[in-house]
Protein backbone atom coordinates (compact mmCIF):
# COMPACT_ATOMS: atom_id res chain seq x y z
CA UNK A 1 0.00 0.00 0.00
CA UNK A 2 1.47 3.44 -1.04
CA UNK A 3 1.60 6.46 0.38
CA UNK A 4 -1.84 8.45 0.82
CA UNK A 5 -2.83 12.20 1.05
CA UNK A 6 -5.68 12.72 4.06
CA UNK A 7 -8.04 13.68 1.03
CA UNK A 8 -7.11 10.49 -0.03
CA UNK A 9 -7.27 8.45 2.85
CA UNK A 10 -11.15 9.39 3.23
CA UNK A 11 -11.85 8.44 0.03
CA UNK A 12 -10.05 5.33 0.59
CA UNK A 13 -12.37 4.35 3.69
CA UNK A 14 -15.21 5.88 2.27
CA UNK A 15 -15.39 3.06 -0.56
CA UNK A 16 -13.80 0.23 1.59
CA UNK A 17 -16.22 0.76 4.48
CA UNK A 18 -19.73 0.23 1.86
CA UNK A 19 -17.76 -1.44 -1.13
CA UNK A 20 -20.49 -4.46 -1.83
CA UNK A 21 -22.47 -3.72 1.45
CA UNK A 22 -24.86 -0.55 0.74
CA UNK A 23 -24.42 1.48 3.94
CA UNK A 24 -22.54 -1.13 5.69
CA UNK A 25 -19.77 0.19 7.67
CA UNK A 26 -17.30 -2.37 7.23
CA UNK A 27 -15.85 -1.30 11.10
CA UNK A 28 -19.22 -2.91 12.16
CA UNK A 29 -16.52 -5.71 12.05
CA UNK A 30 -14.79 -6.81 14.57
CA UNK A 31 -10.69 -6.13 13.76
CA UNK A 32 -10.25 -9.58 15.37
CA UNK A 33 -12.58 -10.84 12.79
CA UNK A 34 -11.47 -9.05 9.40
CA UNK A 35 -9.68 -11.36 6.61
CA UNK A 36 -5.71 -11.41 7.56
CA UNK A 37 -4.89 -9.36 3.84
CA UNK A 38 -7.26 -6.51 5.18
CA UNK A 39 -5.85 -6.12 8.76
CA UNK A 40 -2.19 -6.34 7.18
CA UNK A 41 -3.28 -3.51 4.67
CA UNK A 42 -4.33 -1.87 7.55
CA UNK A 43 -1.29 -2.03 9.64
CA UNK A 44 0.60 -0.89 6.20
CA UNK A 45 -0.20 2.51 6.32
CA UNK A 46 1.68 5.51 7.55
CA UNK A 47 1.77 6.38 10.92
CA UNK A 48 -0.02 8.94 13.36
CA UNK A 49 1.34 10.44 16.60
CA UNK A 50 -0.98 10.61 18.74
CA UNK A 51 -0.69 12.90 22.47
CA UNK A 52 -2.78 11.87 25.38
CA UNK A 53 -3.09 13.32 28.52
CA UNK A 54 -1.12 16.11 30.39
CA UNK A 55 1.54 14.44 30.35
CA UNK A 56 1.45 14.14 26.68
CA UNK A 57 2.28 10.11 26.66
CA UNK A 58 2.78 9.50 22.76
CA UNK A 59 1.55 6.45 20.87
CA UNK A 60 2.26 5.82 17.05
CA UNK A 61 -0.46 4.15 15.29
CA UNK A 62 -1.46 3.23 12.04
CA UNK A 63 -3.42 5.60 10.53
CA UNK A 64 -5.48 3.28 8.69
CA UNK A 65 -6.69 1.55 11.29
CA UNK A 66 -7.96 4.35 13.11
CA UNK A 67 -9.93 5.35 10.67
CA UNK A 68 -11.15 1.89 9.84
CA UNK A 69 -12.55 2.29 13.83
CA UNK A 70 -14.03 6.02 13.53
CA UNK A 71 -13.18 9.38 11.41
CA UNK A 72 -12.15 11.04 14.23
CA UNK A 73 -8.65 11.00 13.78
CA UNK A 74 -9.21 12.54 10.36
CA UNK A 75 -11.19 15.26 11.24
CA UNK A 76 -9.31 16.57 13.75
CA UNK A 77 -5.72 16.55 11.87
CA UNK A 78 -7.39 19.59 10.15
CA UNK A 79 -7.49 22.04 13.07
CA UNK A 80 -8.68 25.29 12.26
CA UNK A 81 -7.89 25.15 8.54
CA UNK A 82 -4.18 24.73 9.54
CA UNK A 83 -2.81 21.04 8.56
CA UNK A 84 -1.37 19.04 11.19
CA UNK A 85 -0.87 15.99 9.56
CA UNK A 86 0.11 13.11 11.57
CA UNK A 87 -0.94 14.59 14.42
CA UNK A 88 -3.58 14.40 17.38
CA UNK A 89 -3.24 15.22 20.35
CA UNK A 90 -5.82 14.54 23.03
CA UNK A 91 -4.85 16.50 26.10
CA UNK A 92 -7.84 15.87 28.28
CA UNK A 93 -8.03 12.59 28.44
CA UNK A 94 -6.65 9.54 30.46
CA UNK A 95 -3.58 7.58 29.11
CA UNK A 96 -4.52 4.27 31.14
CA UNK A 97 -7.91 5.04 29.33
CA UNK A 98 -6.06 4.82 25.93
CA UNK A 99 -4.24 2.09 26.44
CA UNK A 100 -7.71 -0.13 26.39
CA UNK A 101 -8.66 1.53 23.43
CA UNK A 102 -5.31 0.62 21.64
CA UNK A 103 -5.69 -2.70 22.74
CA UNK A 104 -9.29 -2.84 21.42
CA UNK A 105 -8.29 -1.23 18.23
CA UNK A 106 -5.30 -3.88 17.29
CA UNK A 107 -6.95 -7.01 18.95
CA UNK A 108 -10.41 -6.01 18.76
CA UNK A 109 -10.79 -6.93 22.58
CA UNK A 110 -10.12 -5.52 25.87
CA UNK A 111 -9.85 -7.31 29.19
CA UNK A 112 -12.71 -9.01 31.38
CA UNK A 113 -12.31 -7.12 34.76
CA UNK A 114 -13.71 -10.78 36.24
CA UNK A 115 -10.02 -12.17 35.41
CA UNK A 116 -7.70 -9.59 37.28
CA UNK A 117 -6.78 -9.64 41.14
CA UNK A 118 -8.92 -8.51 43.42
CA UNK A 119 -6.46 -5.45 44.07
CA UNK A 120 -6.52 -4.56 40.40
CA UNK A 121 -10.06 -4.11 40.03
CA UNK A 122 -10.99 -0.75 40.89
CA UNK A 123 -8.30 0.99 39.24
CA UNK A 124 -9.40 -1.04 36.12
CA UNK A 125 -12.95 -0.14 36.44
CA UNK A 126 -11.79 3.80 36.86
CA UNK A 127 -10.06 3.37 33.79
CA UNK A 128 -12.97 1.80 31.88
CA UNK A 129 -15.29 4.69 33.25
CA UNK A 130 -12.92 7.14 31.52
CA UNK A 131 -12.19 4.68 28.46
CA UNK A 132 -16.73 5.66 28.33
CA UNK A 133 -15.97 9.20 28.17
CA UNK A 134 -13.06 8.75 25.37
CA UNK A 135 -15.29 6.23 23.53
CA UNK A 136 -18.31 9.01 23.42
CA UNK A 137 -15.25 11.65 22.32
CA UNK A 138 -14.38 9.82 19.24
CA UNK A 139 -17.80 7.83 18.33
CA UNK A 140 -17.00 4.30 19.13
CA UNK A 141 -20.19 3.26 20.58
CA UNK A 142 -19.62 -0.46 20.55
CA UNK A 143 -16.19 -0.01 22.67
CA UNK A 144 -18.23 2.14 24.62
CA UNK A 145 -21.07 -0.11 25.50
CA UNK A 146 -18.13 -2.62 26.88
CA UNK A 147 -16.43 -0.18 28.66
CA UNK A 148 -19.66 1.02 30.82
CA UNK A 149 -20.11 -2.80 31.35
CA UNK A 150 -16.47 -3.52 32.88
CA UNK A 151 -17.16 -0.40 34.96
CA UNK A 152 -20.33 -1.74 36.35
CA UNK A 153 -18.51 -5.21 37.06
CA UNK A 154 -15.56 -3.61 38.06
CA UNK A 155 -17.60 -1.57 40.84
CA UNK A 156 -19.32 -4.35 42.01
CA UNK A 157 -16.97 -6.74 42.28
CA UNK A 158 -14.16 -4.56 43.83
CA UNK A 159 -17.24 -3.28 46.60
CA UNK A 160 -16.31 0.36 45.67
CA UNK A 161 -18.21 3.04 43.71
CA UNK A 162 -17.31 6.46 42.42
CA UNK A 163 -17.15 9.72 44.55
CA UNK A 164 -17.83 12.72 43.91
CA UNK A 165 -13.85 13.73 42.54
CA UNK A 166 -14.82 10.83 39.70
CA UNK A 167 -18.48 11.98 38.90
CA UNK A 168 -18.22 15.54 38.69
CA UNK A 169 -15.92 14.78 35.40
CA UNK A 170 -17.96 12.64 34.00
CA UNK A 171 -21.24 15.51 34.14
CA UNK A 172 -18.29 18.12 32.92
CA UNK A 173 -17.57 15.78 29.72
CA UNK A 174 -20.87 13.82 28.73
CA UNK A 175 -24.20 15.27 27.50
CA UNK A 176 -27.73 14.88 29.32
CA UNK A 177 -29.20 11.41 29.02
CA UNK A 178 -26.56 10.31 28.58
CA UNK A 179 -26.26 6.17 30.28
CA UNK A 180 -23.21 6.91 32.01
CA UNK A 181 -24.70 9.75 33.88
CA UNK A 182 -28.23 7.58 34.74
CA UNK A 183 -25.42 5.33 36.14
CA UNK A 184 -23.46 7.57 38.56
CA UNK A 185 -26.65 8.96 39.61
CA UNK A 186 -28.43 6.01 40.49
CA UNK A 187 -25.53 4.94 42.34
CA UNK A 188 -24.52 8.75 44.07
CA UNK A 189 -28.84 8.41 45.18
CA UNK A 190 -28.61 4.97 46.96
CA UNK A 191 -25.37 5.61 48.72
CA UNK A 192 -27.34 9.10 49.92
CA UNK A 193 -30.33 6.56 50.98
CA UNK A 194 -28.18 4.00 52.60
CA UNK A 195 -27.94 4.02 56.16
CA UNK A 196 -25.19 2.17 56.51
CA UNK A 197 -23.41 4.34 54.09
CA UNK A 198 -21.22 7.22 55.59
CA UNK A 199 -22.38 9.23 52.09
CA UNK A 200 -24.98 12.05 52.56
CA UNK A 201 -26.09 15.13 50.16
CA UNK A 202 -23.31 16.72 50.99
CA UNK A 203 -20.40 14.46 50.17
CA UNK A 204 -21.30 15.10 46.66
CA UNK A 205 -21.41 19.10 47.11
CA UNK A 206 -19.25 19.98 44.09
CA UNK A 207 -21.21 17.84 41.59
CA UNK A 208 -24.74 19.55 43.04
CA UNK A 209 -22.91 23.29 42.74
CA UNK A 210 -21.13 22.28 39.33
CA UNK A 211 -24.33 20.49 37.63
CA UNK A 212 -27.86 21.50 37.98
CA UNK A 213 -28.37 18.09 35.90
CA UNK A 214 -26.21 16.04 38.38
CA UNK A 215 -29.56 17.54 41.42
CA UNK A 216 -32.21 16.54 38.75
CA UNK A 217 -30.81 13.28 37.75
CA UNK A 218 -30.00 11.98 41.71
CA UNK A 219 -33.71 13.28 43.01
CA UNK A 220 -35.82 11.44 39.77
CA UNK A 221 -33.48 8.38 41.51
CA UNK A 222 -34.28 8.58 44.24
CA UNK A 223 -37.63 9.18 43.48
CA UNK A 224 -38.10 5.99 41.61
CA UNK A 225 -35.89 4.04 44.49
CA UNK A 226 -38.18 4.83 46.75
CA UNK A 227 -41.24 3.23 45.02
CA UNK A 228 -44.93 4.53 45.91
CA UNK A 229 -43.83 5.06 49.64
CA UNK A 230 -44.84 8.71 50.51
CA UNK A 231 -42.62 11.10 52.34
CA UNK A 232 -44.14 12.23 55.93
CA UNK A 233 -46.46 15.14 55.58
CA UNK A 234 -44.32 18.09 57.47
CA UNK A 235 -47.40 20.37 57.52
CA UNK A 236 -49.07 17.90 59.70
CA UNK A 237 -46.90 18.36 62.23
CA UNK A 238 -47.97 20.12 65.68
CA UNK A 239 -45.07 22.23 67.80
CA UNK A 240 -41.97 23.88 67.39
CA UNK A 241 -40.36 21.41 64.89
CA UNK A 242 -38.63 24.41 62.21
CA UNK A 243 -38.55 26.74 65.45
CA UNK A 244 -35.08 27.93 66.11
CA UNK A 245 -34.10 27.51 69.74
CA UNK A 246 -32.64 24.94 71.25
CA UNK A 247 -34.42 21.36 71.73
CA UNK A 248 -34.12 22.21 75.79
CA UNK A 249 -35.38 25.49 75.83
CA UNK A 250 -39.37 26.43 76.50
CA UNK A 251 -41.18 27.28 73.39
CA UNK A 252 -42.76 30.43 73.72
CA UNK A 253 -44.57 30.34 71.15
CA UNK A 254 -48.65 29.09 70.88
Amino acid sequence: MGYHSLDSWHAYFQDFAYANQGRTRMANINVADLPAKTFAELICSPIMDVYVGESRRHWCLHRDLLGYHTPFFQTQSHLDGKQKFGKVELLDDDPHAFELLVKWLYQGKIDDVSDLPMEKKWDYADACQKLYVLCDKIKMPQLKNIAIDQFRKGCHEAGLVPGPEEIKPIYDTTPPRSPIRKLVSQIAARQIMDPESDSDAGTYRICFEASPDFAIDVIDAIRQGSGTKLFHDPTEDVGCFYHEHGASQLCKVG
